[in-house]
């Protein structure tokens, strides 16, 4: 039985890859650098990869906000002003609201049906910008950005500030016998949920092998969860 659903948002609910090449290319253009495609690919690259030390505790938020343009002025030979160019992309992010396909119909068919809760890595304005642009408050019990939780995925200390927010604002205790978290990260979404006793969801689209972390469950697209967490 499941009681309470924690769902990443980018990349499991929203498009973050739309999202992010749109609003480089719009700063890039607008600091005077031809948007090309081998550009764009290798800021995504960059971008993993200081997300990636975020998770583990190397690199603090306001610190990967301007890194990862310094590293691509550096691989580009470019001189540009990382610090402007940074705020230009904020900005444009904040915009930008795409929902991955078949994941607003999946939120129609799980409202009413499990208490929902959204989560997230990403920067407070930026992420609550796109949620608002997305409509996504209606569907959600409680949002979880983890710039305003002060904690990362998949530090323990996020899921439990969470859990804690939770049985304060909604006047019951998350029992994490009874709950799922899904998402498409198996070394944020999965490893942390793990380390929160609940039972995971990897959403892996592209069919890639679970390394370093088992989820309970897989599934190819998000359209799956409703079936899944009515089996559990």
């Amino acid at each position: 039985m499941v009681d309470d659903v924690f769902l990443d948002m980018d990349e499991t609910i929203l498009d973050f890859t739309k999202a992010e090449r749109l609003a480089l290319r719009r700063s890039l253009e607008e600091a005077g650098i031809a948007p090309k495609e081998e550009i764009l690919r290798l800021y995504h690259e960059i971008n993993l990869s200081q997300w990636k030390l975020l998770e583990e505790g190397k690199l603090t938020r306001s610190r990967l906000k301007v890194r990862r343009f310094e590293l691509l002025a550096e691989r580009l030979g470019l001189a540009f002003d990382p610090a402007v160019l940074a705020a230009r992309y904020e900005k444009r992010l904040g915009q930008g609201a795409y929902y991955k396909e078949g994941a607003r119909e999946t939120l129609e068919r799980l409202r009413g049906n499990y208490r929902l809760y959204l989560l997230s890595n990403g920067s407070s304005r930026v992420q609550h910008g796109r949620i608002a642009a997305a409509g996504l408050e209606v569907y959600f019990d409680g949002i979880y950005i983890s710039e305003d939780v002060g904690a990362d995925k998949p530090d323990p200390r996020y899921f439990q500030r969470c859990f804690s927010d939770i049985e304060r604002t909604r006047g019951y205790a998350v029992d994490p016998a009874k709950g799922v978290m899904t998402g498409d990260r198996l070394s944020s979404d999965i490893a942390g949920g793990k380390a929160a006793g609940l039972r995971t969801v990897w959403l892996n689209e592209e069919g890639k092998p679970a390394e370093g972390c088992r989820p309970d469950h897989i599934i190819g697209s998000i359209a799956e969860l409703p079936e899944l967490l009515a089996r559990l």
